[in-house]
């Protein structure tokens, strides 16, 4: 099993590309079931849990290849011929569950494992299966798989999602394009991974309405499949929200390229409450060194407002900020398993409920730490950056489920980083 090494820095200069975004990346591979072309995909990041879908469509009789041109993965789904998304894949990565809703609409029947994944939190999947109800779909949980059939196929409706879910959204999104009929889905999100989602398939010719707000209408196929155009990843905004975190951090100045700044708006308004400064052009960002960081209040929220993915970077900021900070969790209720680990390194933090209270200014020491979820484990590197000594970071599959690169990116700019086998 692999880990990172992590020492101390002083200082980091320099640029970080930042890659395609995996929560954009995961609905649009499983978008490709809807096409009855060849689907290239530009920009696709090279992170586990972009693997583990392909694997997944792969399984399912899909032709995907990353090998031919570094530059495209080309995804063909019109020989698919299973339409079973079987435990062995599904458990290892939650949003496995996006390829419900395309292979339903497409084949009028289909068997999904329920999710597994990491474990910031519950994330029922009852959302997406009351929605798919809605549109006719007759649904059943046998022996741990969703079963869900349309003999006539999925017809168009008028979906409330009952709470923000992004997933979901996607999931509607696809199953509604080959519908028959009109789909309007109320609250839904707005992210730009689904934002994207709708401008491909809208490109594509599938006509959806109000792409960007919380009400959305999607113009049925009536089971046509469509001719997906070739398409470029947007950049992943918690990639870039995480290596300005490191600038911070480290009061280094960084600039990030290949970035879309008005994605980042919500985090570049904290990372300036807490002293930073940025100068930004088209597609990137520079943070300039402060010579103090200031503690701040967070609240998570649904996007455009602060997004639950750099929660546990910020935590880690405000631990060497001055004063307290105050981060609270309305997304996910276990999604503070990071504290523990990094109290261990000499963090003075508290926890109430949904509330983490932070005493900043802290000296961190480093020390052995365990990753425990995706953005847990970017928050311990953040840390380690600023701890006296040595930090060793296990556990880092995690880290590898969404972060292309990482330690590589880090070196360019100046990091001490190593990546080790325990």
């Amino acid at each position: 099993m692999k880990y990172l090494q992590i020492k101390k820095v002083e200082k980091l200069h320099g640029n970080i590309k930042i890659s395609g975004a995996k929560n954009a990346s995961l609905p649009l591979i499983a978008m490709c079931i809807l096409a009855k072309n060849v689907v290239n995909i530009k920009n696709l990041p090279h992170v586990a849990d972009i693997n583990t879908l392909l694997k997944l469509l792969s399984n399912l009789g899909a032709e995907c290849d990353r090998d031919s041109n570094p530059e495209i993965t080309t995804v063909e789904t019109t020989n698919l011929t299973e339409t079973k998304a079987t435990y062995d894949i599904v458990k290892t990565m939650r949003a496995s569950i996006l390829v419900l809703g395309p292979i339903l609409t497409r084949f009028g029947h289909c068997e999904v494992s329920l999710p597994g994944g990491c474990a910031i939190g519950q994330r029922p999947v009852d959302l997406h299966l009351k929605a798919l109800e809605q549109m006719g779909a007759i649904i059943e949980i046998k022996a741990g798989y969703i079963e869900a059939r349309a003999p006539k196929g999925l017809q168009g409706c008028e979906i409330i999602f009952d709470k923000i879910t992004v997933t979901g959204t996607a999931n509607i999104i696809m199953a509604a394009a080959l519908a028959n009929g009109n789909t309007t889905i109320t609250n839904a999100a707005r992210e730009p991974e689904v934002v994207q989602l709708c401008e491909v398939l809208n490109e594509s010719g599938v006509k959806i309405d109000g792409i960007g707000t919380a009400v959305l209408t999607i113009h049925g196929t009536s089971g046509k499949l469509v001719d997906i155009k070739e398409f470029s990843v947007i950049p992943d905004r918690i990639e870039a929200g995480t290596y300005l975190c490191v600038g911070a951090v480290t009061r280094s100045e960084l600039t990030i390229t290949d970035v879309e700044p008005k994605h980042l708006s919500a985090v570049l308004a904290k990372l300036e409450e807490m002293g930073s400064t940025f100068s930004t052009t088209d597609n990137t960002i520079t943070i300039h060194p402060s010579k103090t960081i200031k503690a701040v209040k967070i609240v998570t929220q649904e996007y455009p407002a602060f997004p639950t993915d750099m929660q546990a970077q910020f935590l880690a900021l405000a631990t060497q900020a001055e004063g307290t900070s105050i981060i609270e969790e309305r997304l996910f209720e276990n999604r503070f398993m990071h504290v523990s680990e990094l109290q261990r390194m000499g963090a003075d933090v508290s926890l109430n409920g949904s509330v983490a209270t932070i005493n900043g200014g802290t000296k961190l020491s480093g020390t052995d730490v365990m990753a425990t979820d995706l953005r847990a484990s970017s928050a311990l590197v953040i840390a380690a950056l600023v701890a006296d000594g040595i930090t060793d970071v296990h556990r880092i599959y995690h880290l590898d489920r969404g972060y292309d690169a990482l330690e590589e990116k880090l070196k360019n700019v100046g990091a001490d980083i190593v990546r080790l086998s325990e």
